[in-house]
């Protein structure tokens, strides 16, 4: 059952095959039995046994609130959560709990899905691997795999791979079936990046379509939402619930909701797929770059119009990402200052070596780094040639998109990473800038320009890592980026992690799980 899509559990509920009380107990169990993976820093055990019980009750009167009523879900821990810790995975904020509940958070908790936990992050989101946390990396399940082990020829316990960043205890805990959905954050790539080395699916929506109220802030401008599941139509699902207009979010926008239930049968062939030229960057591999030109073929086959496109300014976005990403950074981290809640120095000499203090304890050296990189392009001799150039750039990569979409492509494909996870060990080698500047090269585009994409999990590398590939649509077309997305998932057959026999079957191959995983679940 726990590697069940949200679609088929929701039958099994209405059908009485499991009750949402024993698939919260069960999803509790395999969060405990894998612990090794650090994908939660707070399990909600007593509230989601509390939460299942409800839910249940309204199964057995013939009354379900929809089809997340009853479903297991998890909550990056940058969603405020009432009464429940949030700690952005920082000792900045250990102890904080908000008296209120992200827009987000309670829209699920609204249609009777079941809170399990707060899961663990780059601090303050500020990372591409999940490797930057107060409370220690996550490992991607994958490294637990068989396959892995025997293409590696490396104990994963010393050397495993990196979930990606900075969604990755939400992208580890889908993943690895604990959870059957879970809500990141996304702001240059930080849901997309983790699920697609997880293997899973990974939803940034229109900016806009979801609301920003509650989850705590990196890049105001950017930040969205992240929706996290093991399929496209259950992503689908997840969307159609939680996108509204919101009136504590001045950045929402009215857009009826459409009917978010996907198809199963799907025409592509009057979709135009574009291609985009600069995206062959420096350092893709050559696997990556295979399944991005065997999926291009699926779609031409199909009988889909495919044609490569150019978006010239692309080279530019991570520069320009980087000036306007710390400059809002140091504006929105001038909250933590020890007054008000989270952590706060014992220092009593002076206010400012309160605040000095304080803010040394409480962040790390990559969010500090980041807050005095912002307040150098602020000052008022570089205002104009950063910031306000940057601004001017980030202009020229929204329109680049907005040409290409106007000539008649409804989708552009690309890689979403540019190889399969890597090592823990290699990953650390390099400086928390160069790896996010790395790692976001395919994604971060789509936040500057504020559109909707999706990864989809597309073949094993030979090391037996999922290699994922990521679709963008137009500005508020995300179900019909959703629908090609599904046609695509449909032709892919990607092999799921499972637990019946201890082992994930799919697409002619199985991968054996670690004896530690094992479990009785049916």
């Amino acid at each position: 059952m726990l590697g069940f899509t949200i679609r088929e559990i929701s039958l099994a509920f209405r059908e009485g095959r499991i009750s949402p009380s024993e698939l919260c107990r069960k999803c509790l169990n395999h969060i405990k039995e894998t612990r090794h993976l650090n994908a939660y820093i707070t399990v909600t055990e007593e509230l989601a046994l509390k939460q299942a019980e409800e839910s249940e009750g309204r199964f057995l009167r013939g009354a379900p609130k929809g089809p997340l009523d009853g479903i297991p879900f998890a909550v990056k821990d940058n969603f405020c959560t009432e009464n429940i810790e949030t700690t952005c995975a920082s000792r900045m904020l250990k102890g904080y709990r908000p008296p209120f509940n992200a827009t987000v958070v309670q829209k699920l908790l609204d249609q009777g899905a079941v809170l399990l936990g707060k899961t663990n992050l780059d601090e303050f989101a500020m990372g591409a691997g999940s490797t930057d946390s107060a409370f220690g990396p996550v490992r991607n399940p994958w490294s637990y795999s068989d396959t892995y082990r025997d293409q590696s020829r490396a104990e994963p316990d010393s050397d495993w791979v990196i979930t990606g960043g900075s969604s990755g205890g939400s992208a580890a805990a889908v993943a690895s079936l604990s959870s059957f959905l879970a809500l990141g954050s996304d702001t240059g790539g930080s849901t997309r990046n983790p699920a697609a080395l997880c293997g899973i699916v990974g939803l940034k929506p229109t900016y806009g379509l979801l609301s920003r109220h509650g989850l705590i802030p990196l890049v105001n401008s950017m930040d969205v939402p992240g929706i996290l599941t093991r399929s496209v139509h259950d992503a689908a699902t997840v969307l159609g619930v939680l996108q509204g207009l919101d009136v504590k979010d001045s950045t929402t926008i009215y857009h009826p909701a459409p009917h978010n239930d996907l198809p199963d049968d799907i025409d592509i062939r009057k979709v135009c797929i574009g291609i985009p030229k600069e995206y062959h960057a420096p350092g893709l591999s050559r696997e990556t770059v295979s399944q991005w030109s065997h999926v291009a073929d699926l779609f031409e086959r199909a009988g889909a119009t495919v044609r490569e496109v150019s978006l010239p300014h692309t080279q530019y976005s991570i520069v320009c990402y980087h000036v306007l990403c710390t400059a809002e950074v140091a504006s929105n981290m001038a909250r933590f200052d020890g007054l008000e809640y989270g952590h706060r120095s014992a220092v009593s000499s002076s206010t400012e070596a309160l605040y000095a203090t304080t803010r040394h304890e409480g962040f790390n050296d990559v969010v500090r780094g980041r807050i005095l990189s912002g307040n150098y392009f602020l000052l008022k001799r570089n205002y104009q040639h950063y910031f306000v150039k940057a601004q001017q750039v980030r202009r020229l990569i929204a329109d680049d998109f907005a040409q290409v979409f106007g000539s008649g492509v409804d989708v552009l494909l690309t890689p979403t990473t540019l190889s399969d996870a890597t090592r823990y060990s290699d990953f650390i080698q390099e400086d928390n800038h160069t790896r996010s500047m790395q790692e976001d090269v395919f994604t971060q585009p789509v936040n500057i320009a504020g559109l909707p994409a999706v990864s989809v999990p597309a073949a094993l590398s030979q090391r037996g890592l999922p290699i994922s590939l990521q679709l963008i649509g137009r500005a508020l077309q995300d179900r019909k980026l959703l629908t090609v997305a599904k046609w695509l998932e449909q032709q892919l057959a990607f092999p799921q992690i499972q637990l019946g026999g201890l082992e994930a079957r799919g697409g002619g191959r199985s991968l054996g799980v670690s004896q530690r995983e094992q479990t009785s679940v049916a």
